[in-house]
């Protein structure tokens, strides 16, 4: 299952999670010029239980090595597949818990999941000589905070049945549970030969929940408010799901389409999912410059299909969000 988007809305530009981003990718970088099968790296940057429980390993490493390997760890990846994964995962996940927490808080709530994950992992494997890279654990915790926070939350999910895409919304509470359940029963030996740390996955995921309590107990700082009227967003989501209707037995159908007033005032590209059943076609459509609130487009031919083959059409009514 791939998500795609999600359905809660958020009007703040995600700083740290684009920085966190930036960061990890950074770090790829490097790792690409060292060599991504390099394994001194590995040892070095990654969390190997090893370092911390097993003398002949440990004397190889100084102190500083063993405190910066509980940080970089969370930063580095085993290919481009996985950091990949990840940092979707973050993208989609990350912008409404950076949202509720604020840009600072967020991100020490990020390197706390990491930490909290790789502390798990290291419980549960402590004489462990294999290494530990990757930025799951971190955004398992972004995941977790997500559950916890907004589970009625729908993900657009994109499910390959052979070559055939098939588009379709699950409640946040079904597709984040489904994805724990899956790390749980992995963790506990259902995937524990795939050289996955299965158990960071679940130790982040549990974190996150955790954390999100911890901070409704902690006082606001004043720092949230103030950076809001710098970070809220003009656009509104390149890729919208539309839920239509239809009145009485009419071949036409009506929905809504947001956009900012920025988008209103200069036009703009949307990417729309039509809901039919369980198939949800994608469609290309063009806002022109200066539509209002209320104004209604007409997209030929995307309505109903009669018997006879006769094709209705599709109207969509404009609503303004984040007016500047």
């Amino acid at each position: 299952m791939i998500p795609l988007r999600d359905t809660q809305p958020s009007n703040r530009i995600p700083i740290t999670t684009y920085v966190i981003i930036g960061l990890n990718l950074l770090v790829f970088l490097f790792q690409l010029k060292l060599g991504l099968g390099n394994k001194a790296v590995f040892y070095l940057y990654g969390l190997v239980p090893g370092k911390y429980t097993v003398w002949d390993m440990s004397q190889h490493f100084s102190l500083g090595d063993k405190i910066f390997s509980w940080f970089s760890y969370m930063f580095f990846h085993g290919g481009f597949w996985h950091i990949l994964g990840n940092m979707w995962f973050l993208y989609i996940f990350g912008d409404n818990i950076e949202a509720h927490f604020g840009s600072v808080r967020f991100f020490w709530f990020y390197i706390l999941s990491g930490l909290i994950s790789g502390a798990f992992y290291f419980l549960l494997n402590p004489t462990s000589l294999v290494p530990t890279i990757g930025a799951s654990g971190a955004i398992a915790g972004v995941m977790g905070a997500y559950f916890f926070l907004y589970p009625r939350s729908k993900i657009l999910t994109l499910i390959p049945i052979i070559i055939i895409p098939w588009l379709i919304e699950i409640p946040a509470f079904i597709f984040l549970g489904f994805w724990f359940l899956i790390q749980f029963f992995n963790a506990t030996g259902g995937g524990s030969g795939l050289g996955i740390a299965w158990w960071a996955h679940v130790g982040g995921f549990i974190a996150g929940i955790g954390l999100v309590k911890l901070n409704q107990l902690l006082p606001e700082t004043g720092t949230h408010g103030k950076f809001n009227k710098f970070i809220r967003k003009r656009h509104t989501p390149k890729f919208q799901v539309i839920v239509t209707r239809s009145h009485d037995l009419s071949l036409d159908l009506y929905g809504q389409m947001q956009v900012s007033s920025l988008e209103a005032v200069t036009g703009t590209k949307k990417i729309v999912s039509i809901p039919w059943g369980f198939y949800k076609p994608l469609y290309k459509v063009n806002i022109p410059p200066g539509v209002k609130e209320g104004t209604r487009l007409r997209l030929g031919g995307m309505g109903r299909t009669s018997p006879d083959h006769k094709r209705g059409d599709l109207f969509l009514t404009i609503q303004i969000k984040n007016a500047i």
